[in-house]
């Protein structure tokens, strides 16, 4: 059975758009003095730009970091584009264009060298992947009351020893849900990067619980 091909209007029209936009970002550049190679450059660097600084700011949003450097690069990538495509409405004689025009696009390629480094080397305050974890109150044990010795009894008063019954297993630590809930999503995420089962010296690393719990969500994710 052979797979059918439907047509994404969507998508018919982003290619259209997209191409008249590197249309005009070419003729821009063209008529700047940047001739060959470099005038179908031009329009790589402005889309590629355009799209790292969407791509950032979207990562940004979701591990909850500032966007405002991301804001901005887009917000310039966005202007060079528009002003491209305006700037070929009749606006300006490409057969004259002005000064001012020209030292824009020659300044071009370095203010978006700098603007895509700066996008792809600014770290964020922890990986875009990975949620952060829920608050979780965990009690604390209250300190135990100091061993006091029974006073001795007198020689008399001593009886054989009477068989105390075995005491009873520690009670199981509860994980709450919120909790075991992140725990998948962590242990997921470790095993997609690894191919490994997250073990409980990592979950006790990555959540920032005691070892007991550690192992009692280990025990659950298995």
């Amino acid at each position: 059975m052979r797979p059918t091909i439907r047509m994404d209007a969507v998508l018919v029209q982003a290619v259209i758009a997209g191409a008249l936009s590197f249309a005009h970002l070419h003729d821009i550049a063209e008529a700047a003095g940047q001739d060959g190679w470099k005038a179908w450059a031009y329009p790589v660097s402005v889309d590629l730009l355009l799209v790292a600084a969407w791509r950032r700011l979207r990562n940004l949003r979701t591990a909850g970091d500032p966007t405002r450097a991301a804001w901005t690069w887009f917000t310039v990538a966005l202007v060079a584009s528009l002003g491209a495509n305006v700037a070929t409405a009749g606006l300006l004689d490409l057969n004259d264009v002005p000064a001012w025009l020209r030292i824009l696009v020659a300044g071009w390629p370095a203010l978006a060298f700098l603007g895509g480094t700066l996008l792809v080397h600014t770290p964020s305050a922890r990986p875009a992947d990975e949620p952060a974890a829920p608050a979780v109150e965990i009690d604390r044990e209250e300190p135990a009351t100091p061993f006091l010795a029974p006073e001795p009894e007198p020689a008399e008063a001593i009886s054989a020893p009477e068989l105390e019954p075995a005491p009873a297993p520690p009670p199981a630590v509860a994980v709450p849900a919120p909790l075991l809930e992140h725990a998948r999503k962590v242990a997921a995420a470790h095993h997609s990067t690894t191919g490994n089962r997250i073990d409980a010296d990592t979950l006790r690393a990555r959540l920032g619980v005691p070892v007991p719990m550690a192992e009692a969500i280990a025990s659950q994710l298995a």
